[in-house]
């Protein structure tokens, strides 16, 4: 079925039909990528994008590879443009996944597709192959009545996600051919009950705390850098934060030691030793203060260590707080349109960073995660209910209308970077 210009009226029965129209096809396009192994760092990403680019060809769906420092393929993206100049929105899913930990403990293989008793099992069917689906129909259909709306609609499908380095979101927001604007992005995180209008900022730092190196049998002891590395891991978790900031961010900063390396056999007192320090953080505790309590607390364990090397500071990792205010285009339409497709999922600050911390500190509003229902997220036996599809579908597709610009109508101001 093609969707008609005149029938763009973003009502609630039309686009839930058309969602339920494609949900075939979306469930069909789900098992397909699922049945590619694409785990971040260890597959060939080749394979997954070249399916998701053969289904866009398919529908005459314009696309672009885009590639990584190594020049090795890092996303896809597809913009799909309207009758006339409006706001950019970006729906971002990844194509990689989770490795997929014990095989012999799942009850169908990771890769297998199967559907069971209205639930679809694989690894990246959740996080986030399902939501990458949606999306590119979601793109379908607004190419199919381009007349009825203003602006463009970006198909981003990163595979370097699940590594950490996020390289196709770099690649596109940051690299040689970065769009001038973008006035927001949703990404196709699963989950029905929450909208991610927000998360904890993030610092990470490894420190490098230095003793004295000697034989672990002289007659004289000498400074440990594991001893010293300890007494530093007691400072830092003695060490008050500032509590929750209120309605608008209710998570609380907090520190952990994630990692400690340090020392070789038995006969050798360690010259170094590393931490791994993860710091979240809020507005009222940014990266700044965050970097200054860690050489506070640095500089006050030297001065207890006499004869030793000053302990270093090397940040690995900073992105910002963020949480999109109440009256946040974004935010409103998305919340409006789950309401007007019969869902009530309440707008989330979450405790875990992500994507939309990255965007932030690019300017750039996003909701970080609204999606299908599901089970076992980066776990065993992961799973999505297909019954949720319809009404995400119909929730993006109605906000995207919302936000789109009609033709009598001028375009939004743009979110510029």
């Amino acid at each position: 079925m093609r969707w008609r210009d005149e029938d763009m009226t973003g009502s609630r029965s039309d686009l839930l039909r058309a969602a339920r129209d494609d949900q075939d096809a979306v469930v069909k396009l789900t098992q397909e990528l699922v049945r590619i192994p694409s785990r971040g760092g260890l597959d060939p990403y080749e394979p997954v994008l070249e399916h998701m680019a053969a289904w866009l060809t398919g529908r005459s769906l314009p696309f672009m590879r885009l590639t990584g420092g190594s020049g090795a393929a890092v996303a896809l993206v597809c913009e799909v443009t309207g009758s006339g100049p409006g706001p950019r929105y970006v729906l971002d899913a990844c194509l990689d996944t989770a490795p997929f930990g014990d095989e012999a403990a799942w009850t169908y293989s990771p890769t297998s597709g199967e559907i069971h008793d209205g639930w679809l099992h694989g690894r990246g069917s959740s996080d986030s192959k399902a939501g990458a689906a949606i999306f590119a129909h979601i793109a379908a259909r607004l190419s199919d009545a381009a007349g009825a709306w203003r602006g463009s609609v970006v198909l981003l499908f990163d595979v370097d996600e699940h590594t950490g380095a996020f390289g196709g979101a770099k690649a596109y927001f940051e690299g040689p051919a970065a769009p001038e604007r973008v006035d927001g992005v949703m990404i196709g995180y699963p989950g029905l009950d929450h909208v991610v209008t927000g998360g904890r900022g993030v610092l990470r730092a490894q420190i490098h705390v230095h003793g004295v190196a000697a034989h672990s049998g002289a007659s004289k002891a000498a400074p440990s850098a594991i001893v010293k590395a300890a007494d530093l891991v007691s400072r830092l978790h003695q060490v008050p934060l500032p509590g929750p900031g209120g309605p608008d961010f209710p998570l609380p900063p907090r520190l952990t030691v994630t990692a400690i390396t340090g020392g070789e056999g038995y006969s050798v007192v360690p010259d170094l030793c590393v931490l791994n320090v993860d710091v979240r953080l809020t507005p009222a505790f940014d990266a700044e203060e965050a970097l200054a309590l860690l050489r506070s607390a640095a500089a006050d364990l030297d001065a207890g260590w006499p004869g030793t090397q000053p302990t270093e500071v090397e940040i690995t990792m900073r992105w910002p707080a963020f949480a999109l205010p109440e009256q946040a285009p974004l935010r409103s339409a998305l919340l409006a349109a789950a309401q007007a497709t019969g869902l009530r999922p309440i707008a989330k600050v979450a405790g875990p960073s992500n994507i939309g911390n990255y965007l932030a500190g690019l300017g750039i509003p996003a909701i970080a995660g609204f999606g299908v229902d599901y089970q076992g997220l980066h776990g065993i036996d992961e799973r999505i209910r297909l019954d949720s599809i319809p009404s995400i579908q119909a929730t993006y597709h109605r906000a995207l209308l919302s936000l789109l610009s009609p033709p009598d109508c001028a375009a939004p101001r743009a979110t510029t970077r």
